[in-house]
């Protein structure tokens, strides 16, 4: 297929993600790394190229340029333009969604945790700034600490919104995405952090390691809303309730297919009007508080875990300006996987 790249709208310390349109005028989304630097983006698109639900962002295909004398990993994806949840609440100047908006979207969520779990997937970084939304409502993105249930590999994720069992270093099965949903839905609810009342990302790590305590529920939520967040907070994996059990609990029965897609303003009239498409991964970090450190996608334990976060302090800055000049790119296919750009 042939393509072009268009405006950067975020960088990460190895992937960069763009918008880009085909010849025929789709706009998608491109996560582009150096070859030599896109083991974890290579994975990524080992998940999403056998994924396809209405709730997972879709995958566009792959391929590899040569640009400026450097090739380039490309991973082509959905183009979401209403940015993240996080970022969608925000810009629409909400200080929290009711619950019956609350409600729609863990339902959506929970639909494509569902879906992931049925393939023997953990998505290993359920948060807000991975789910992301257009006209259809919220989708789960970015998969790039994702892995197979059975698969015996490093403890990864956002500390932020790790289960306590990830945090130890015990295990992080389905449960641990449970676990990070019950951390989006406070999300959603006050706009912040799940865990408000602690501010370094160090103590936090701690906290939900060996402290037993859970997230604070806000007390504006009903009843039933809490004991929702309460099952998705449980601190032992085994107890915790799954996300088919989850979507047959009466917060989520009560969801109304009529509710709005309240985080959708509209489709913009072109690309300038987009705003930022938001994605984190192993290689990838934001800008907005300590619920946005780099996610950990290799094997530490506690105290190494503690240290390198201590030392991440180089958060990448995902926003980009609407005033700036897209900067196309053409690229053509060159035979097979690869690519070159042309003058």
């Amino acid at each position: 297929m042939r393509w072009t790249r268009g405006h950067v709208l975020g960088r990460g310390s190895s992937a960069t993600v763009s918008t880009a349109a085909s010849t025929t005028g789709e706009i998608f989304a491109v996560k582009s790394a150096l070859v030599s630097q896109s083991e974890t983006l290579q994975r990524e698109q080992q998940f999403l190229s056998i994924l396809n639900s209405p709730f997972i962002v879709a995958y566009k295909g792959c391929d590899i340029t040569k640009e400026k004398k450097n090739f380039m990993y490309n991973l082509l994806m959905q183009y979401m333009p209403g940015g993240t949840v996080i970022d969608a609440i925000k810009r629409r100047g909400h200080a929290r969604l009711n619950e019956l908006q609350i409600s729609n979207y863990t339902r959506q969520i929970l639909q494509g945790l569902v879906y992931i779990h049925s393939y023997g997937i953990v998505h290993c970084d359920i948060k807000g700034a991975n789910l992301l939304v257009d006209e259809s409502g919220v989708k789960i993105a970015d998969f790039g600490c994702a892995k197979w249930v059975s698969e015996d590999v490093p403890v990864r994720g956002t500390p932020m919104y790790m289960a306590p069992e990830v945090a130890r270093g015990e295990g992080q099965g389905f449960a641990a995405d449970i676990w990070g949903l019950g951390c989006v839905v406070i999300e959603m609810a006050t706009g912040g952090s799940p865990w408000s009342n602690v501010n370094d990302p160090v103590s936090v790590l701690y906290k939900i390691a060996y402290s037993g305590e859970s997230p604070d529920i806000p007390g504006v939520f009903s009843s039933q809303a809490k004991d929702f967040i309460g099952k998705c907070l449980i601190q032992d994996p085994k107890e915790r309730w799954g996300a088919m059990e989850l979507l047959k609990h009466p917060f989520i029965e009560r969801f109304d297919s009529n509710i709005g897609q309240d985080l959708w303003t509209g489709s913009p009239t072109g690309i300038l009007d987009q705003y930022v498409w938001n994605s984190s991964g192993e290689s990838e970090s934001h800008s907005v508080g300590t619920d946005s450190i780099e996610p950990i996608c290799s094997s530490f334990s506690l105290r190494q875990r503690i240290e390198q976060l201590e030392g991440n302090s180089d958060m990448a800055d995902w926003r980009w300006g609407v005033e700036e000049e897209i900067n196309w790119m053409t690229i053509r296919s060159n035979g097979g996987s690869g690519a070159v750009v042309e003058d």
